[in-house]
């Protein structure tokens, strides 16, 4: 019963959306964000997804930094904090998802290519300078949710550049199986979530992050990561700075996306 209700109002909602997106198309990032938003609660709601909030949830404009458990996080958080998130590049193929979060202006993004990066980097500036938030999974992959990844650095050197603050932001799930990690694979995983009654999902926001005098983008990126796994309760390097960050393909430096592309 609970897979054919969650199922049915999940690919309702979707098309909905998807037909509502190409008819009337957001005139700018801020809208994009708040009907992203929309849609995502409206798709929260069909599959029962309950956010329980703790901390302060960022108004203004914020890069926020999450720890990546599934692809159900950006359906628990978005609807709290209207944002543009980051996501990878094969999410655009994927049925109804992909073409909705195209026409929304998700920001997709091939780790594994160094120019697919650059142009993510300039996104997110754009993004953050027109006064949208930005969602960046800063590990860049999933975990089962008992430890934090290092994290690519590029976002925070963008948030410097502008003076933007970064908020961390926990997420953990009631039910650790929830998580999407390890080579799992989509359909068995959705319908199996499909036929819960409920998902639970706990969102810990952080306090807001400014950069500290002279201090680099991997520093920040380490600190944001420490806060995370202090919020989750989870063993990660004890050193912020330089050790938990990624340094295999290292992000470009943020100065390298500039000037700026517009924003449509």
């Amino acid at each position: 019963m609970n897979l054919a209700k969650h199922l049915g109002r999940g690919v309702f909602n979707a098309l909905a959306e998807l037909g509502a997106v190409r008819m009337a198309p957001p005139r700018d990032s801020l809208a994009r964000a708040h009907r992203l938003a929309g849609a995502l609660g409206a798709i929260a709601r069909a599959h029962d997804v309950v956010a329980r909030v703790r901390g302060d949830v960022p108004r203004g404009t914020a890069l926020i930094v999450a720890n990546h458990v599934s692809y159900l996080d950006p359906i628990a958080i978005l609807p709290m904090c209207p944002a543009i998130p980051i996501a990878k590049g094969e999410v655009a193929s994927w049925p109804l998802v992909g073409p909705i979060s195209s026409a929304l202006g998700v920001n997709f993004v091939t780790r594994a290519d160094p120019m697919a990066r650059v142009r993510a980097l300039r996104r997110v500036y754009d993004l953050l300078a027109a006064g949208t938030s930005v969602l960046n999974f800063a590990e860049g992959t999933t975990t089962p949710g008992d430890r934090v990844q290092p994290f690519w650095r590029g976002t925070f050197g963008i948030a410097q550049l502008l003076d933007v603050p970064v908020v961390p932001l926990a997420v953990r799930y009631r039910d650790p199986s929830l998580a999407w990690c390890n080579d799992a694979t989509f359909v068995p995983h959705y319908l199996r979530t499909c036929r819960r009654d409920a998902i639970d999902v706990e969102l810990t926001f952080g306090d807001a992050m400014l950069p500290r005098t002279g201090e680099a983008p991997e520093a920040m990126a380490g600190r944001a990561r420490l806060r995370i796994a202090q919020l989750l309760g989870v063993v990660t390097s004890k050193d912020p700075s330089h050790a938990a960050v990624r340094t295999r393909l290292s992000a470009p430096r943020a100065d390298a996306v500039l000037p700026p592309a517009r924003v449509a």
